[in-house]
């Protein structure tokens, strides 16, 4: 099943998923012998091979109960997770075996009127990278062996669930496009994060942050949320991503909250009470897929099924349900859209080597510590996202980044525009951050050559991208060239790379407005035009301009005023986000009359010469 069949399931009925694996194989009291011995015991997934009749009767309770798709036996079935049991090299063969198994317990209750699914599950291991468990790599191979075995093994679909940590769904994700991308069968995938009870995910992730991550990935037909919480604790979570996901949503919840009762997790939730607020999910929300999680028996389940039997998904879901999504970035923790009302999104230069004298002493100083309060900082005086770069020249960059990055990823609230000009250094930062960055950024100046190196990363991470008008003659100077480049750029990265037009964010680039150099008398002029027509032609792509470059050479007070001035008239044209120090930034009632007729004058080349 592909994501595109999926979706067409989706516009006339309601998928109903299977409920809890592992209390239903605990609750059969597999003896040690089942496990395939004492030290075995605990391990669910070794049943594919040890007993397969047990998964194999979990499977048969839940058909039978009227489910749509059943979930592999394969929860906890990455190496990572095996090795704990000495049983790591055998994930492959454990990940074909449980998609087996269900495959062939689901053709057996699939008729011409109800046909049935297997969705291969992988779960969120034992790791958390973003706490440095583990490296991006090693757990994106981990994945990969096991979408290899779940795929091989026949399943329809893929579900990435109970994610605790969006750099480790991150790797999931980057796992299953290289299987895709090296010809195994391409499937419908599901990613479903856990939501905890203080409100966010385990990392301290928002819901809102975490649909910003999740939403740009193309190979991801539906999202939601499963375990952690009964359903009434999901309510306010699940109507954020029914009123803002442009995807399906997949809602699983246990049976209530746990309570541990001799040692024991026990869930008191009946099967009334999961009908009631389902019910309501789907029809007043418009939940398009739902379960149930731990705890949830065939009698809950059966509940489920009455649902979506009554429901019309055409008008109450899939097909009616309303949203508005926002383009936007995000943090491990928080999210921010691309345009707000009033504009700028302000983009904080401080945290780049290039450009602030601080941070490039504590980068030399390797002081990270210092870093990254220099990065909260700019939280506190007005930035939304921060501008990073730690390129500076006879420093090993990589090195650089990976150190900065680790530290930025869960100790900096704000998103982060990635900034180097080298993919591999890009490459590095986009593993070690949990959230979507910014990359900055792409131009023509060698034709495709850079958007070769970069676009792939930023769809295979999720990332946005800045791009310069920059071509083989060198930076755009005219709005009529600036905007024939960002076209260039447009067709390229849409048609060729699969990049969105909201992905895009266009930088038209400004000259120095005070050198007196008679070929930069109309630079701020044409570039506020270039902005107003890239905006007309992708209204749903989005601009910014590092503000400050207008005023170099000019001394300190007159660069606040002409900065201030600027900005103002290119947020006018419609510009969405501004590199710039946010505490430099004036509001035009502040500036003098005179000084702000003088900096309109200058930036729309209207001076007037005086004979003294």
């Amino acid at each position: 099943m592909t994501g595109k069949e999926l979706l067409s399931i989706l516009r006339y009925k309601i998928l109903v998923f299977d409920g809890a694996t592992g209390t239903s194989l605990q609750n059969q009291a597999s003896n040690p012998e089942d496990f395939g011995g004492e030290d075995l015991v605990g391990c669910n997934e070794y049943l594919n091979i040890s007993c397969p009749s047990a998964p194999e009767k979990v499977h048969r309770s839940f058909l039978e109960a009227g489910v749509d798709v059943v979930e592999t036996n394969s929860f906890g079935a990455t190496s990572i997770v095996l090795s704990e049991y000495g049983l790591g090299d055998r994930a492959y063969e454990i990940n074909r075996a449980a998609a087996e198994i269900a495959c062939r317990t689901a053709s057996g209750y699939t008729t011409a009127d109800h046909l049935r699914y297997v969705a291969g599950s992988m779960g969120p291991t034992t790791k958390l990278p973003s706490l440095g468990h583990i490296e991006f790599d090693p757990m994106k191979e981990a994945y990969k062996e096991q979408a290899f075995g779940l795929i091989d093994g026949g399943v329809d679909l893929l579900i990435v669930e109970t994610c605790q940590d969006l750099l480790q769904t991150k790797a999931a994700l980057a796992a299953i496009q290289e299987c895709f991308a090296e010809g195994r069968r391409e499937v419908a995938v599901i990613v479903s994060i856990t939501i905890e009870t203080m409100g966010t995910m385990l990392m301290g992730t928002e819901m809102s942050a975490a649909l910003t991550t999740i939403e740009p990935y193309d190979i991801v037909t539906v999202f939601g949320m499963n375990c952690a919480t009964g359903p009434k604790e999901m309510e306010e979570n699940i109507r954020y991503l029914c009123e803002n996901s442009p995807k399906p949503v997949f809602v699983m919840p246990n049976a209530g909250l746990p309570e541990n009762v001799g040692g024991k997790a026990c869930y008191h939730l009946t099967p009334d009470e999961l009908e009631f607020w389902m019910h309501r999910y789907v029809t007043e929300f418009g939940v398009s897929v739902i379960g149930g999680c731990c705890g949830t028996t065939p009698e809950h389940i059966s509940r489920l099924v009455r649902i979506a039997s009554a429901v019309d998904p055409g008008s109450i879901a899939a097909g009616g349900r309303s949203y508005d999504y926002t383009p936007s970035v995000s943090s491990i923790y928080s999210n921010v859209a691309l345009h707000l009302d009033p504009p700028p999104v302000i983009v904080g230069e401080r945290c780049n080597a290039n450009g602030s004298k601080k941070f490039k002493e504590l980068l030399l100083a390797e002081d990270y510590d210092g870093m990254v309060q220099l990065g909260k900082e700019q939280m506190k005086e007005g930035a939304h996202i921060l501008d990073l770069c730690v390129a500076y020249v006879g420093r090993d960059e990589v090195r650089d980044m990976i150190e900065v990055m680790k530290r930025f990823n869960t100790q900096v609230a704000l998103p982060l525009m990635i900034d180097s000009t080298e993919h591999r250094v890009i490459e590095e930062a986009l593993k070690r951050y949990a959230g979507r960055a910014i990359v900055n950024s792409i131009n023509m100046e060698d034709g495709e050559e850079r958007m070769k190196k970069v676009l792939p990363l930023c769809k295979k991470y999720g990332a946005a991208v800045i791009a310069l008008t920059i071509d083989e003659t060198g930076m755009a100077k005219t709005r009529d060239k600036k905007f024939d480049v960002a076209k260039r750029i447009h067709d390229i990265a849409i048609g060729t790379y699969g990049m969105r037009e909201e992905d895009l964010i266009y930088d038209t680039l400004t000259f120095t407005l005070g050198s007196g150099d008679e070929e930069f008398r109309k630079a701020g002029l044409e570039t506020i035009e270039a902005i107003r027509m890239i905006k007309a032609a992708f209204p749903r792509s989005h601009t910014l301009l590092g503000v400050s470059n207008a005023s170099f050479g000019l001394n300190q007070s007159a660069r606040h005023v002409l900065n201030s001035v600027f900005l103002h008239y290119a947020v006018e044209a419609g510009l969405d986000l501004a590199i710039v120090n946010a505490q430099k930034i004036m509001p035009l009632y502040k500036i003098d009359e005179r000084g702000r007729e003088i900096s309109r004058e200058l930036i729309f080349d209207e001076r007037k010469f005086e004979t003294v």
